[in-house]
């Protein structure tokens, strides 16, 4: 079983908030004010608005070419493992070092990595690099999901319990997501929404989707609202009232949308329809009272959706949210081969994507006040497979915020191997710190009660602390200009 009988996700709290929910009625879950219920969910809302972003890299990132060991010694052993990309080696997936000179991490001065490894950045990262050594970026190293700490020799005789079907890119992204494989049906940006949802007056707007269906955003009562890049995505036929010029068309293609047809998938496919058709004009309208000056180019997937995560916090106030979750993604990270190149344009374009959300948030007086992260299936193989590398476990991750303390490094720096005792074979790595640990850490600073932890990370109470420190306290945050 995946969580532990001891830890399963604490269900009392979310079900006596949906029977407070229930019992107001339908539309309680559109657009009423549930400020009422604030007291019963445990959550503080203190310190003006909030946001969290989840960048999701889908494929499996490499973070051995994402941070890269830069120091001679830790070098020369990245590129006897990896090879020198272009080298009549077998293996050739190592990054030059001579490239990797302007994007060095400077070590900082109270902190000692393991094997007193420095790191840089991948070369078409130098925007990233400036968030660091600005301290608006801190890097998380080996980071994924765990049930509880684990070691090695345990891993190896199976003694303890580990999180089901690794190396699996479905059930991993879910597993990243939502502490569960394949299947589950909340994530925990979604059991964050169920604490934050009294917070906001139109709670439906609590948790938002720029990308793709995600479990991420799924909460018990929460349920993302998705946008397009551009805005909301309108039925056209149904606002208007007409479908080939005929009213009823308009009608029937309106019950279709919202038809749950008798089962799960289909109920939660109507609900979507029909949060989409009831409030894409509200949320356009919102939008057209937006400038935000920050430029996020032109042909950047990532970018675009990040531009109207900004415009929706620009509107916040219009929206009427104090809280808020967003997921948006990028794909093309399953990169078995090819790496050299296709790897780094997709960083290249993640690098400006997420250093152009922080200085629209810049620009919007928010940046202290939302947080970005990344997340993705697995890390990889630090061993090459020819020219790209397989799937792996735990991984390097960014935080990015004004709210962050940037500047230093965060998690414990692997070595650099394929034989030590913190990877599990071909250096795929065993996470030393885990999914839940981020999540705690995140939800202390969005407001949720310590209470309410082991509803949003179900296995924190097995890890040393809900804490990870990367965050600022919320009261040497700026918040007055961000109400």
């Amino acid at each position: 079983m995946f969580i532990g009988k001891g830890l399963e996700i604490e269900r009392r709290a979310f079900l006596r908030r949906s029977a407070q929910l229930a019992m107001m009625g339908g539309a309680a879950s559109y657009a009423l004010d549930l400020a009422g219920l604030a007291e019963a969910a445990a959550f503080s809302n203190s310190g003006g608005y909030k946001a969290l972003v989840c960048v999701f890299l889908y494929g499996g990132n490499d973070h051995g070419n994402t941070l890269i060991p830069f120091d001679a010694a830790n070098y020369a052993r990245y590129a006897a493992i990896r090879g020198t990309a272009g080298s009549e080696e077998a293996s050739g997936i190592a990054l030059g070092r001579n490239a990797l000179a302007n994007t060095v991490l400077a070590t900082p001065s109270d902190q000692r990595l393991t094997d007193d490894i420095t790191y840089a950045l991948a070369p078409t990262m130098p925007r990233m690099k400036a968030l660091f050594d600005a301290g608006a970026m801190a890097p998380l190293l080996n980071v994924g999901p765990l049930i509880q700490p684990l070691t090695r020799a345990q891993y190896d005789a199976g003694v303890v319990p580990r999180p089901a079907k690794l190396f699996s890119h479905n059930d991993q992204q879910s597993t990243w997501q939502s502490s569960q494989p394949e299947g589950s049906r909340t994530g925990w940006g979604g059991r964050m929404g169920d604490l934050a949802l009294t917070s906001n007056t139109n709670a439906m707007f609590t948790a938002i989707n720029a990308t793709g269906n995600a479990v991420f955003l799924s909460g018990q009562t929460a349920v993302p609202y998705q946008v397009s890049s551009s805005g909301a995505t309108l039925y056209n036929p149904l606002q208007t009232g007409r479908l080939f010029n005929s009213a009823a068309a308009s009608q029937a293609l309106d019950t279709i949308l919202r038809s749950g047809a008798g089962n799960v998938l289909a109920a939660d496919y109507a609900q979507v329809n029909g949060r989409s058709i009831q409030f894409g004009t509200f949320i356009n309208d919102a939008l057209r009272g937006v400038t935000i000056n920050t430029s996020f180019g032109t042909g950047n997937r990532l970018a675009d959706q990040l531009r109207v995560v900004a415009q929706l916090i620009a509107a916040r106030g219009r929206i009427g949210v104090t809280r808020q979750v967003f997921l948006v993604s990028l794909g093309g990270f399953d990169n078995h081969d090819g790496l050299i190149g296709t790897h780094e344009a997709l960083l290249a374009q993640v690098d400006f994507a997420m250093d152009a959300f922080y200085r629209a948030t810049v620009e919007l007086g928010v940046a202290s006040n939302v947080t970005t992260f990344t997340a993705s299936d697995f890390g990889r193989t630090l061993s090459s497979n020819g020219d790209g590398s397989d799937h792996g476990w735990g991984a390097h991750h960014f935080i990015v915020g004004g709210g962050v303390r940037g500047g230093r490094f965060y998690g414990r720096a692997p070595q650099v191997s394929v034989t030590s005792d913190d990877q599990v074979g071909q250096g795929r790595l065993l996470p030393t710190t885990s999914v839940d640990e981020l999540s705690s850490t995140l939800g202390l600073w969005f407001g949720v009660a310590p209470s309410e932890l082991t509803s949003v990370a179900p296995n924190i109470g097995r890890f040393a602390s809900p804490d990870l420190g990367f965050m600022a306290p919320a009261s040497t945050a700026t918040a007055a200009a961000n109400r």
